[in-house]
């Protein structure tokens, strides 16, 4: 018999969540061609549920169809009292306990962490839901830096197209790499994205509180390029180094040190998604001096390497005829 998989349809849900786990594991079939997936839907009290893109669905079921399922998935909710407040329903806090195995994309998390499914234990969401998440969850030892967890009968996806990735993995894990490459070349994706969640990830400075620094962070800014030592900092802001350096972190909430490395950071990841300089020409631009040391901080801060940043968010402009 096909693997069941019983989708939870919330409040509020969002729509791609929704259909990429019958999409995809429609798609995974034996040597012979025969299914290998069962996909139904279901909503506590079997009643419509309007999604966020403005329209409603009418899933099959109600929520005693996930006994007889073997997989439970929750999609992401854009809003409601799970994201609001990290609550469910009772009947489906209890028809959610005791499953083989539980699977969320997006902030489906929120659902499972809810349950009580999640406490203990890693898990990820969209990295946009994260610092909400951590509030409302501090219990749940939360990545928010890569696509998806497989925690064995416990598994979370990231935002959106990580859900993607997610399902390709369980029908790896369940049936192999042939299978599950197969569904991926009907579903016209790549079978493995490398690289975590880490590249996506907006990540602003905390706000500047106060003036005191702001003339030399402007000035800052406008010298990216240049050796910017902490001596020269504090005398162009008329301070002393001690007297700058707790200034400075009052304001913004970082060490002078930090705040220069994350805004060269953030103008090299521009730099790469904008423009075709070299990475050693970017590094240049940004403050780093060499290849050798961008490489280094653009890892540490987002996990992959300058040529695989741009390869991700910059398309090679087309040759003129």
């Amino acid at each position: 018999m096909p693997h069941r998989i019983a989708v939870v349809v919330l409040d509020q849900f969002a729509p791609l969540d929704l259909g990429v786990p019958g999409q995809v594991f429609r798609t995974a079939e034996s040597p012979s061609g025969e299914p290998l997936y069962e996909v139904v839907t279901c909503s506590p009290g079997h009643v419509p549920v309007r999604c966020s893109a403005g329209y409603s669905v009418q899933p099959d079921h109600g929520l005693e169809v996930l006994d007889t399922a073997d997989t439970v998935l929750l999609p992401g909710v854009h809003g409601g009292p799970v994201l609001r407040d990290g609550v469910i329903p009772d009947d489906l806090r209890e028809a959610l306990q005791g499953r083989p195995r539980v699977v969320s994309i997006c902030t489906g998390a929120f659902a499972l962490a809810a349950a009580g499914l999640l406490d203990g234990r890693p898990a990820t969401t969209h990295w946009r839901n994260a610092a909400r998440f951590s509030q409302l969850f501090p219990q749940v030892k939360l990545n928010p830096d890569v696509l998806f967890i497989d925690d064995g009968d416990v598994l979370t996806s990231a935002g959106v197209a990580a859900g993607l990735d997610l399902c390709l993995h369980i029908i790896r894990r369940d049936h192999g790499s042939a299978v599950a490459n197969r569904a991926a070349r009907r579903c016209v994706m790549p079978p493995w994205r490398e690289g975590g969640q880490a590249q996506y990830i907006e990540r602003p400075l905390p706000p500047a509180r106060g003036n005191g620094t702001a003339a030399t962070r402007t000035w800052m800014l406008a010298n990216l390029h240049a050796p910017l030592d902490l001596e020269a900092l504090a005398a162009h802001a008329g301070m002393s180094v001690r007297t700058f350096t707790r200034r400075f972190r009052e304001e913004t909430g970082l060490s002078p040190a930090r705040w220069l490395s994350r805004q060269r950071v953030e103008h090299a990841r521009h730099l790469l998604e904008t423009t075709d300089l070299g990475v050693e020409e970017v590094a240049r631009h940004a403050g780093f001096g060499t290849a050798v040391s961008l490489r280094q901080h653009l890892h540490a801060a987002v996990g992959v390497a300058p040529l695989a940043y741009r390869h991700t968010f910059r398309r090679p402009e087309p040759t003129p005829p």
